[in-house]
């Protein structure tokens, strides 16, 4: 099935050469003709033309829904072009790294494979593993969502192309905000914080976080950072490894207001993200009003919810909020998604395949689906109807910029020291300074 954000997060520091990525826009055009219809390259004149071709193709829909209708695509192209073999290798997203990694390794790259864009494919890009297909989708890549397609980018060329794009947002218990009487939903920070005081002073536990799992606490001082520096502070600190600017100080800071208010709940720095006793079985059963996380949330709380009724209904969600005095426009974004790359030695006619997993009629099977995957194929929005997932699009509508998690967009080793530096924050053992110093020294600053 899709990975989650955590599962990616907690396995990053043991892939090396497969995970990471680049921020970009997410300024968005009309689709043209091209993402509507079927990929008509000359790659696939030569496949209909009789010269058999087999693509080897690396992915991690290991469930349904997912995995029937990646086969489904897969059997509509080699239907239509009769000559291409699709060899679909399916993976659990573990056993998918572990396998990547070893076939990296040995130089034996897949044609087309599940990547998440960043630092692991800077890395691949580097090693000269996958191939720059820059000029093979200029044709149809205006009918992507460019924010999307910037986290496959290494240096100003594509190496891979984007499915889906999550936004990392709050999400809140509708139920506890009423009984609270909170009306109105922050807009700034001073604005967040006032809401977790009227929450604390109404005998409500305010925030659900999973300290175990460092990265969903990392998600805070990313968000605050991408709200003080903005997107030339990020992609200078991304790119060149110098986090020495005061705005991510400042972002500890700011994080600092809140951790001083004591907002989570109790055990928290032990919890984990899913399972028992983890943040999402807090919120399912009302510990916990609020959590900082991406669109999966909803599936995971409601999984974690037991014999109690599922929250369904019951959550809402709302940006990041703004920083007053930051560099960073209200809207910009944290998140990631899921793509494909292209191995170094794949034929041409794998670009072609994979448009036609990116086309509009592609995108909209996906949206309807309603799983959690975000389609980024521009115009593909409406077809996802379930209503939590539409908050999720309306703010990645207003986004310019998307933060790629940091743990991806840098390398392994660097995501991981950024997660456990953001932890000694809120576990009472680090300061906005140390946190900044232990990334300098990460990245060999």
């Amino acid at each position: 099935m899709s990975m989650s954000r955590g599962r990616i997060a907690a396995l990053a520091t043991t892939a090396m050469l497969v995970v990471g990525a680049c921020s970009g826009s997410t300024a968005t055009t009309a689709p043209s003709a091209a993402a509507t219809a079927a990929p008509t390259t000359a790659a696939s004149a030569s496949a209909q033309a009789g010269e058999p071709v087999t693509i080897t193709w690396y992915h991690i829909q290991n469930n349904d829904p997912g995995l029937s209708l990646w086969k489904d695509l897969a059997d509509e192209y080699m239907a239509a072009h009769p000559n291409v073999k699709i060899d679909i290798q399916v993976n659990e997203n573990e056993a998918f790294k572990t396998k990547l990694t070893t076939l990296l390794q040995q130089g034996d790259v897949p044609d087309l494979f599940q990547t998440w864009g960043g630092g692991g494919l800077r890395q691949q890009v580097e090693a000269g593993l996958v191939k720059d297909i820059s000029a093979d989708i200029a044709p149809w890549k205006d009918t992507i969502n460019q924010g999307a397609l910037g986290m496959y980018a290494v240096d100003g060329k594509n190496y891979g192309v984007p499915f889906d794009l999550g936004l990392v947002g709050f999400w809140y218990n509708t139920k506890t905000f009423t009984d609270a009487g909170i009306t109105t939903l922050p807009a700034t920070w001073a604005d967040f914080l006032t809401t977790v005081k009227t929450l604390k002073d109404k005998g409500q536990t305010p925030i659900a976080l999973a300290g175990k799992d460092t990265w969903t606490g990392a998600f805070y001082w990313a968000y605050l950072a991408v709200r003080e520096c903005g997107q030339a502070g990020m992609d200078k600190a991304v790119t060149t490894g110098d986090w020495s600017d005061a705005c991510f100080v400042k972002a500890g800071q700011d994080f600092q207001q809140l951790i001083d208010l004591k907002p989570f709940q109790e055990g928290f720095l032990a919890a984990p993200w899913d399972g028992a006793g983890s943040s999402a079985a807090a919120q399912a059963t009302y510990n916990g009003a609020i959590q900082l996380m991406g669109q999966w949330l909803p599936g995971t709380v409601n999984a974690n919810s037991g014999d109690k009724r599922a929250m369904g209904e019951g959550l809402g969600w709302f940006p990041f909020p703004a920083v007053e005095g930051g560099a960073g426009d209200a809207f910009d974004g944290l998140g990631g998604g899921n793509g494909f790359a292209v191995g170094k030695d794949a034929p041409p006619e794998t670009v072609d395949f994979l448009h036609s997993l990116v086309t509009l009629d592609a995108a909209n099977r996906w949206g309807a689906l309603n799983s959690g995957i975000l389609p980024t194929t521009n115009g593909s929005e409406a077809s996802t109807t379930d209503p939590m997932l539409t908050l999720v699009l309306e703010g990645r509508a207003k986004a310019k910029f998307v933060q790629l998690y940091l743990d991806q967009a840098t390398s392994p080793e660097l995501g991981g020291a950024i997660n456990e530096a953001v932890a000694t924050l809120y576990a009472g053992t680090g300061t906005p300074e140390s946190v900044v110093q232990a990334i300098q020294a990460a990245a060999g600053q």
